[in-house]
């Protein structure tokens, strides 16, 4: 076993005598078992994790129950929700980092045998992902469970998003005090991760159809008695994975990640995804180029439209996704479209996919649409190119209307989340407006901030449906319309959004898949010739050196020296049919 390194031998005396005091060890019988790490991520501020302090003795007792020597170690988490629309929010993708190496750290330095990960929110489950890859052990993960949709006085379902565009709709005129009050106390009403097809739900979800999680990882409810029998089960699976040395690169490969896409372009899941596959397959060692997702998305049809979408005139939640069938139940009916997924991958079930979803059976054809009865042919999230994005930039489509597909309007740049918050306020925008928002990528923001408070201003107010978004920063999972963000290069490398001013036109295709400028390449190479790079935000701490490291959203955003960002950085990509295919 690896942790022999720590435990055998007459040499070894030393690391066993501080062993035994840890209170892990209760005999020396215990010496010849598996040591597991507990990857744990409970923290008081966050919602989605006040109770994986409980959580965590559950699996740990399941652990030696299945004939392992569990030891905890936790992980810090940031709850992206409370430090939306301030300075905080700077440290929320960043943070992503800190826990990768975290789980690294802990797990190289003890020579652990094997590890269970307990995430739930939305840069801690990438973040354990990522230092899972690095590892490269035998690794379960099992997430904290969704919230429970809330309900107002009138038997609405609510949840968070309803919170923030109830503040747009507040500052319009259109609600009053007592209703947003009634917003914020009914729109979280249990511990978990909020409640609709958010980054952190969608990231457990993905968990499933990626095969480093068991069925139900994602929509089990964090108060169900279910997760506690998910927890105990992920355990005993554990331990058989030791049994039979499956590691997670024996997992997690090619073929895993496409059939992770295929669920999230089905269910409609958070643009973030995006960041944070790109960012799986590269601690993988995988070459896994963004345009993959139009490639995976142009076969693979939307059946689920969860909130922040609307379907019709309602809006799904998590629970009612696990209500009908659950991320099986969505697998279940691509299975029935040709190449849509990987049947034959491997799962830490011990089965491959397709022997997994022998016997699931969709049960609500309302909330998970029967494969011949599509919202959409083509998947809900979508990779944007054009002289204004070479790289790439992302939108869920899934959630626009479609009216929205094409769009054209002059643009109102704005140096900063801030600044177009303000605007709005002030009532400074018009109807047909691109409002483009940058400075507020990986590096430039630096931290790449959600932009949440924004778009749900403007989605709560009624100039909302006539304006279109787009930034070299990111939005919440919880964002719906036409909001693209991603956009790369981001105007602190001297990407394109750099050189726009008030006035160009702007030009969206959602169906042809382009994000244009009404400007020459002549035009945009005399503006390039005027730039210069922004001054540093930060000069000293984390987020200097993250901003010195970071590399753009089409590369994940992962953090690499300037010296290998430069020698790996992709050419521009000139046109969808010279997107590559994935290798190994």
């Amino acid at each position: 076993m690896r942790s022999d390194t720590i435990k055998r031998g007459f040499d070894r005396a030393p690391h066993r005598s501080l062993l035994r005091a840890t209170g892990q060890i209760r005999d020396a019988r215990d010496f010849e078992k598996p040591f597991v790490a507990v990857c744990n991520s409970y923290v008081d501020i966050v919602p989605g994790h006040v109770h994986l302090q409980e959580f965590g003795r559950v699996v740990k007792e399941a652990i030696r129950e299945a004939g392992g020597i569990p030891f905890e170690f936790n992980t810090i988490g940031v709850d992206d929700g409370i430090v939306m629309g301030h300075e905080g929010m700077r440290y929320s993708l960043p943070s992503r980092e800190l826990i990768a190496d975290s789980v690294e750290t802990m797990a190289q330095a003890h020579c652990f045998d094997a590890m269970i990960c307990i995430p739930n929110c939305d840069k801690i489950t990438p973040g354990m992902l990522m230092g899972a890859a690095r590892v490269n052990l035998p690794t379960i993960f099992v997430s904290g469970g969704p919230m429970r949709a809330g309900v107002d006085r009138a038997g609405r379902k609510v949840d968070l998003i309803s919170v923030f565009e109830g503040v747009g709709a507040h500052a319009a005129g259109a609600i009053d005090d007592a209703r947003l009050e009634e917003l914020e106390v009914s729109g979280c009403p249990t511990c978990g991760s909020c409640s609709g097809m958010f980054t952190a739900n969608s990231m457990n979800c993905l968990c499933e159809a990626l095969g480093v999680a068991l069925p139900g990882n994602g929509t089990v409810l964090a108060v169900s008695p279910e997760r506690h029998a998910l927890a105990r089960a992920a355990a005993v699976g554990l331990l058989r994975l030791v049994d039979a040395n499956v590691r997670f690169l024996d997992i997690v490969t090619p073929k895993s990640i496409d059939n992770a896409i295929a669920l999230d372009v089905a269910m409609g899941g958070s643009t973030n995804t995006v960041l944070h596959v790109l960012a799986l397959a590269r601690e993988a060692g995988l070459d896994y180029p963004i345009e993959r997702f139009n490639e995976i998305a142009e076969r693979v049809p939307h059946l689920a439209k969860v909130s922040p979408a609307w379907d019709g005139d309602r809006q799904w939640h998590i629970e009612d996704v696990h209500a009908a069938g659950g991320v099986p139940a969505i697998l279940q009916e691509l299975s029935g479209e040709p190449g849509a997924l990987a049947l034959d991958a491997r799962t830490v079930t011990g089965a491959t996919l397709g022997e997994n979803l022998r016997g699931v059976r969709n049960l609500d054809p309302r909330c998970i649409r029967p494969l011949a009865r599509p919202h959409t042919a083509r998947g809900a999230l979508a990779v944007l190119f054009g002289n204004l994005a070479p790289e790439g930039s992302v939108i869920k489509v899934g959630a626009v209307e479609q009216h929205e597909q094409r769009f054209e309007g002059p643009a109102r740049v704005f140096e900063g989340e801030e600044a177009a918050i303000t605007a709005v306020r002030d009532g400074r925008l018009q109807a047909g407006d691109v409002v483009v928002v940058r400075h507020e990528g990986p590096r430039g923001g630096p931290g790449m901030r959600e932009m949440l408070s924004l778009t749900s201003m403007l989605k709560g107010m009624p100039l909302g449906a006539s304006v279109a978004l787009l930034t070299d920063g990111r939005f919440s999972g919880g964002t719906r319309g036409l909001c693209i963000g991603h956009v790369s290069p981001e105007a602190a490398e001297g990407g394109p959004i750099a050189l726009v001013r008030d006035g160009d036109i702007v030009r969206i295709d959602l169906g042809a898949r382009t994000l244009d400028v009404a400007l020459t390449p002549d035009e945009l190479a005399e503006r390039s010739s005027d730039w210069r790079p922004p001054a540093p935000k930060y000069r000293r701490g984390w987020l200097a050196r993250y901003a010195a490291l970071v590399t753009n959203a089409s590369r994940g955003a992962v953090l690499e020296p300037p010296e290998e960002a430069r020698r790996t950085a992709r050419p521009a990509q000139k046109a969808p049919a010279q997107q590559a295919m994935v290798t190994a």
